[in-house]
């Protein structure tokens, strides 16, 4: 299966300025290689079957997925979403309006997926992945506080990087007393301290002979979520 690698360095996008893939949904150098996230996935997928995209085995093979989204990963189950329409709001499944009966139940339904921890990641980085992912590809049925601090978060994690319970907190305390005008702003600084901090340690973890994520923890989890733990 196509993954990022866990040890994918932090870079600049050219168009934003701000880490790649942490400008989208608004910048579209981000949002295209958020979508690759899946997209990669999905024809990795495409070859195994021998299928062309535009085919109409395609097609086949998105309701196969989406029909048993546990037996598949996550990545596969939401290119597959991206690829069969909603009979209720018309919009690619899960991607419509926000109170849209169809795409509420095929979105709660996807957790239902498998998900795999990449080596030398700590557990649950791929769970975090794939919610900021979802979040980010569906903005407009979260507050845009919350697509804020998931969407620069997402670089992080996709380097390895899982946030701390008092981290997450202090984040979600920063988001919750910054004024409006200024929340991007203060947000963007301290992700950009928690980025600094996650590189200086990965650095140093060479030097100690540990892992500079999750020292001592086996080389991969894998696990489905359950329907509803999208948190």
């Amino acid at each position: 299966m196509v993954r990022q690698e866990a040890d994918m360095q932090l870079r600049r996008c050219a168009e934003c300025g701000g880490y790649a893939y942490g400008g989208a949904p608004a910048c579209a150098a981000c949002r295209d290689l958020v979508d690759g996230i899946v997209e990669s996935t999905w024809a990795a997928f495409l070859r195994q079957w021998d299928t062309a995209a535009g085919d109409d085995q395609e097609r086949a093979l998105a309701e196969m997925v989406v029909a048993e989204p546990d037996r598949h990963d996550w990545r596969l189950v939401d290119a597959a979403l991206d690829r069969l329409v909603c009979p209720d709001c018309g919009d690619r499944l899960t991607r419509g309006p926000a109170g849209c009966p169809a795409c509420d139940r095929a979105h709660g339904y996807r957790y239902a997926a498998i998900e795999t921890d990449r080596p030398g990641v700590p557990p649950g980085n791929e769970h975090a992945i794939r919610v900021n992912v979802s979040v980010v590809r569906r903005p407009q049925v979260t507050s845009e506080s919350e697509v804020l601090v998931r969407r620069l978060l997402l670089p992080l994690l996709l380097a390895g990087f899982l946030p701390t319970t008092e981290e997450a907190q202090r984040v979600s305390a920063l988001v919750k007393r910054s004024p409006p005008e200024r929340r991007a702003h203060l947000v963007e600084r301290a992700v950009a301290a928690l980025a600094e901090d996650f590189s200086r340690t990965r650095r140093a973890a060479p030097a100690a002979g540990s892992s500079p994520t999750s020292p001592g923890t086996s080389a991969a989890t894998r696990r489905r979520s359950g329907r509803g733990r999208s948190r």
